[in-house]
């Protein structure tokens, strides 16, 4: 049997509902943890309309695009950095309001929050860095 005769299994599909609530009940619980408001949430995912984000809040989601789960994943990948450069739970929730240096003297989130797909990546690597340089 050469490696062309082999059957190639097809890839798990995955419930876009169940990967949707799930995304949305995580990144939500992020935002609530960094204190960001209503306009800075709905600027990170990608500005959907207001209903549609108030129905994402109360669970009700079925899909979620490339770029929405991309940007749950660097929300996530940003939280789970601070959590992995701070003793505590206060020190990397408190962070991404405090004045950096790196960002010109204003808070992480400021930069984070505008919902530039570039600046969310932009951070998530500044804080990599910082975390390989331990």
């Amino acid at each position: 049997m050469t490696r062309h005769d082999r059957t190639v299994e097809q890839p798990e599909q995955f419930d876009t509902a169940q990967v949707a609530k799930t995304s949305l009940k995580v990144f939500f619980n992020i935002c609530d943890k960094w204190g960001l408001n209503t306009d800075e949430a709905l600027r990170l995912i990608g500005e959907p309309s207001r209903d549609t984000f108030t129905k994402w809040k109360q669970g009700d989601a079925t899909k979620l695009t490339q770029d929405q789960l991309a940007r749950v994943s660097i929300t996530l990948g940003l939280y789970k950095a601070l959590r992995l450069l701070f003793p505590t739970t206060e020190q990397a929730h408190g962070w991404i309001n405090k004045p950096s240096t790196h960002f010109g003297g204003k808070p992480a989130r400021e930069y984070f929050c505008t919902g530039n797909l570039t600046n969310m990546l932009d951070l998530r690597k500044y804080l990599d860095s910082v975390i390989h340089a331990q």
